[in-house]
């Protein structure tokens, strides 16, 4: 597993990522950026904890809805991609808990929030 190093917030991480993973990582790298900048600049929360809250909120609310069960082609291909070890992985409540999960995963790799 290879590591790439991003910023988000202006803050640097360094991440692990699968090999041929770099552009997916990227890019949900840019998405938690964009989130997380577009509410620090609303200016009503202040607390980067908060934030990253807010932003894998407001991210995991987006997944759950691009995975509603009217389009079960596309909810198992967001199943796949979420990499779940569930059995039943097109659940939109086990896509949330796996992406939450991952975000506490890469949060607490420098032993601190944010």
């Amino acid at each position: 597993m290879k590591q790439l190093e991003v910023q988000i917030m202006g803050q640097s991480y360094l991440l692990g990522c699968p090999e041929g993973g770099d552009a997916r990582l990227l890019e949900a790298v840019e998405r938690v950026d964009t989130a997380m900048c577009k509410i620090r600049d609303a200016g009503k929360v202040r607390a980067r904890d908060r934030i990253a809250v807010l932003a894998a909120l407001n991210l995991a609310f987006d997944l759950a809805e691009t995975a509603a069960p009217t389009d079960a082609t596309k909810t198992e291909g967001l199943a796949a991609n979420a990499a779940t070890s569930s059995a039943d992985a097109t659940d939109p409540d086990l896509l949330l808990t796996s992406l939450l999960e991952r975000l506490d995963d890469a949060l607490s790799e420098d032993g601190r929030l944010l």
